[in-house]
């Protein structure tokens, strides 16, 4: 039996994209930028539809908190992240890590259940149309909201307990540029089977039921489109939510990749580290363009507001 330093773990030591200056200092131009246009790009969005009254709808009102946590997702590891980049300091307190482990978990669960909410949101605005006002009512997409915020953030806190409750003492140097389960799970000395079986059980089902919600929406959807006669009313159907559904594409992909794969050796560092790129910073930079590209309403709002704004400081 191998033996360890049993000595606790005070802190960890983030991974760094590169020790090379002259690389180190160009990524950190270009993930300050891409951050820059995250936070105004989903700002924007919250400012249209808080502003326009008539995206004061259940639809929008969904769209408005994936803006929230496509703001809040990226806050939570891409300060830090560019910290390790501009200098020599790229270590985490063991507190600073559990609270981040803590954030990022709810909020990426967050938004998982919140992206099959948005799929029952449109499978009844195109499937039962003369309904929707009656079933969609203001206080059910509060209560669909509240519910997937505090699912992810008690779903979050079960998994968190249980990583951290591990004993680390083979290292502290984390392969990844955040806190995050897998990486640490890697670290411990201890036996990981408990918070390993809990990703792929509790993790498993509820991922599971938000990936069925969001199936079963979409193959009722494309079957009602199906059955519209005129090709006009087809696409018009369809572009309500093409958006979404290129988002779920991009977001749930990767999410599923990272969160049930073996936490194990297995795991490839600079892999894992690409595909939480890909869905922790890019995809939430990418989703204000997704949707205001290919919606009007989203796109007349966001003039609108440019417009006053222009004019007021013109006065």
């Amino acid at each position: 039996m191998a033996i360890y330093n049993q000595t606790s773990v005070t802190k960890f030591m983030l991974v760094r994209l590169s020790d090379l200056p002259e690389v180190r200092y160009p990524l950190f131009v270009v993930f300050a930028i891409m951050y820059h246009f995250t936070l105004v790009g989903n700002g924007a969005i919250l400012l249209a539809i808080g502003t326009e009254k008539k995206l004061h709808t259940p639809m929008y009102y969904f769209l408005a908190n994936l803006s929230l946590l496509d703001m809040f997702c990226p806050s939570n590891t891409v300060p830090k992240m560019l910290e390790n980049l501009l200098t020599e300091k790229h270590s985490i307190s063991f507190i600073g890590c559990a609270l981040q482990l803590y954030f990022l978990v709810a909020l990426v669960g967050t938004e998982v259940f919140l992206l099959s909410v948005m799929a029952y949101d449109r499978y009844v605005g195109i499937c039962f149309p003369l309904r929707y006002t009656l079933i969609i009512t203001k206080v059910r997409c509060v209560q669909l909201t509240a519910g997937t915020w505090a699912a992810g953030f008690l779903n979050s806190l079960l998994h968190t307990v249980s990583t951290l409750c591990l004993s680390f003492c083979k290292s502290n140097h984390v392969t990844q540029y955040y806190c995050d389960i897998p990486p640490l799970l890697a670290l411990s000395c201890s036996s990981t089977y408990v918070a390993e079986m809990l990703i792929l059980v509790e993790g498993g089902v509820l991922g599971s039921s938000a990936f069925l919600v969001t199936f079963i929406s979409y193959f009722y959807i494309i079957y009602t489109i199906l059955k519209i006669q005129s090709v006009e009313g087809k696409l018009k159907a369809f572009s309500t939510c093409a958006s979404h559904l290129l988002v779920v594409c991009l977001f749930c992909g990767t999410t599923i990749f990272t969160y049930v794969c073996p936490c194990s050796s297995q795991r490839s560092p600079v892999r894992d580290r690409l595909i939480s790129m890909s869905y922790g910073i890019i995809t939430s930079m990418l989703n204000p363009m997704i949707y205001s590209l290919r919606n009007t309403e989203v796109k007349g709002a966001l003039r609108r507001v440019l417009c006053y704004k222009a004019y007021l400081l013109q006065m």
